[in-house]
């Protein structure tokens, strides 16, 4: 039975938090329009979201594999399971109160719980069993998605397309299949001696250290950190200058759609903030905002946008 901590191991969930938390802080300052960073739609931002999510999932398959090797230890594996459900709930309730329609249904910890379970039965089964079973899930949605799990009762599954928009969405397939893949490598450091020679690893350091005081406290620090760091930018708003989030988030969003069809990325950039200047210079902006779907309102904003389009210099123009 493991009863030593692994400083290697604490030093990976402290990092997987640190990236977690710049994500977060990215993400609300995008919120909150004082930069104009794609965080959401971005790829770049997205392939960052799915390898921290990853991160965790797949520590939780080598915790499992540590904790239960020899055992599975029934009494700590469900204590573990209960503080992880409640809270996940937590954050479906925090988020539903903060966001709306867009709370939280199944995100990360809804996901490592679900996972956890799945993955609990592995840690006694033959190391290939466990490699299939990771296959199966990760490749789950290329052969197995289908519309009969649209909507919000198997929205868990990851096999549909759920009817919502989620700041944060990780379903079952295929991200229980990454828990596996961990509880399968550890299963596999064991048996080469691999934890014995990184078990001597103590990044002793003020850095280290650090690192592995959060990486111990990862579940605390991640109930946390959002709303301190939601609350600081938040605050930053009431006595920082004062910024238009909605003209960030029009021209962020206009400029993906932009680069979809065009491929220019500065000359859509430039006629999607040409389409807000001169939206406010002919006083429609804040009416458009108002009435977003106001169709006479919408009919001149698009015809803005055709001429800035046409023209990404007008800007110059008018200053």
């Amino acid at each position: 039975m493991q009863t030593t901590r692994l400083a290697v191991l604490d030093l990976a969930r402290g990092l997987a938090v640190v990236a977690m938390a710049v994500y977060h802080f990215s993400w609300d300052l995008s919120w909150f329009g004082f930069v104009d960073w794609p965080v959401t739609l971005g790829a770049g931002w997205r392939s960052f979201a799915a390898s921290i999510a990853g991160s965790f999932l797949f520590l939780a398959g080598v915790s499992l594999d540590l904790a239960h090797h020899n055992g599975i230890r029934w009494h700590a594996f469900w204590r573990r399971f209960a503080v992880i459900v409640a809270a996940a709930a937590a954050i479906s309730l925090v988020t539903y109160f903060a966001f709306g329609n867009s709370f939280v249904r199944f995100g990360i910890l809804h996901s490592i719980a679900a996972a956890s379970l799945i993955a609990i039965p592995f840690t006694r089964a033959p190391w290939w069993l466990t490699v299939a079973a990771s296959a199966f899930f990760l490749t789950l949605p290329l052969w197995a998605s289908s519309y009969f799990f649209n909507g919000q009762l198997w929205l868990w599954t990851g096999l549909g397309t759920p009817d919502y928009g989620s700041v944060d969405y990780v379903p079952v397939a295929p991200w229980a299949g990454v828990t596996l893949a961990g509880l399968a490598l550890s299963r596999f450091f064991r048996v080469s001696r691999i934890w014995e020679k990184l078990g001597a690893l103590r990044f002793a350091g003020p850095t280290g250290r650090s690192t592995r005081f959060v990486g111990r406290h990862s579940l605390m620090v991640y109930l946390l950190h959002q709303p301190v760091l939601f609350s600081l930018v938040w605050t930053a708003t009431l006595f920082g200058p004062d910024v238009d989030r909605a003209a960030t988030t029009f021209i962020r969003n206009c400029s993906v759609a932009c680069q979809d069809n065009l491929g220019a990325p500065d000359i859509c950039e430039a006629a999607c903030s040409c389409t807000v200047d001169r939206l406010k210079n002919d006083g429609v902006w804040t009416a458009l905002n108002d009435d977003p779907t106001n169709q006479s309102l919408r009919a001149r904003m698009n015809n803005s946008y055709v001429q800035c389009l046409a023209d990404p210099e007008w800007k110059s123009v008018i200053d």
